[in-house]
């Protein structure tokens, strides 16, 4: 996969901010793969999300969402505090889709199915759903969305309502733009907790969290 490009960002102006946002707390269980499963999430905690972000988006931010139900949810009720705030759904920004594997438990699906994942951690489809490739290439191409977008709007943020998978792979295409496949133990692991956010620099920076 060719992620050529990313690392200089040059269509992002100075000072162009990515918002990533997390979904508020799924329902399902502890231990449970959901990935692009589409669960519910917990309405008053979304609410309360909802409340905290348009109180600090700022005017004129352009607002996208994942289009599985636990982010449309928050996208809605942020755009019921702050009209001005709409938001466009977006394919691009939904989590991993994990194939069979999507609301078994972790145990459940057992270590050897695992150990065959990582061992092939980009190329190998878990559960027969997607690649960690194809993820990457439709985030990349979401990204590269984001600073074209940016450039024509004079350097309005971008929000993403989103998944932990999606900003992990954001993390991973800013500090990783020359096609690098990673490997398990190079993987980000932090993301943001639910129902919260990072800023990030579409040049490549944290700016906030």
């Amino acid at each position: 996969m060719d992620v050529s490009g990313l690392a200089a960002n040059t269509l992002a102006p100075v000072g162009a901010r990515l918002w990533l946002v997390r979904h508020a707390q799924p329902l399902v269980a502890p231990g449970t793969c959901y990935g692009a499963l589409d669960v519910k999430a917990d309405v008053e905690a979304t609410r309360r999300a909802a409340q905290r972000l348009a109180h600090v988006l700022p005017a004129q931010a352009r607002v996208f969402h994942s289009t599985l139900q636990r982010c449309e949810l928050l996208a809605l009720d942020v755009q019921a505090l702050r009209p001005d705030l709409a938001s466009k759904p977006d394919t691009r920004l939904r989590e991993m889709d994990f194939g069979n594997w999507e609301g078994s438990s972790w145990a459940d699906i057992g270590k050897p199915a695992i150990d065959t994942w990582t061992a092939a951690f980009a190329t190998h489809a878990p559960g027969g759903g997607e690649t960690l490739n194809a993820m990457l290439a439709r985030v990349q191409s979401a990204l590269q969305a984001a600073q074209q977008l940016c450039a024509a709007q004079a350097g309005q943020d971008v929000v993403w309502i989103t998944h932990a998978g999606v900003a992990r792979c954001v993390d991973w295409l800013q500090a990783h733009g020359a096609g690098m496949e990673p490997q398990p133990h190079q993987w980000p692991v932090a993301a943001p907790a639910w129902g919260e956010w990072e800023i990030r620099s579409l040049n490549g920076q944290t700016v906030s969290s």
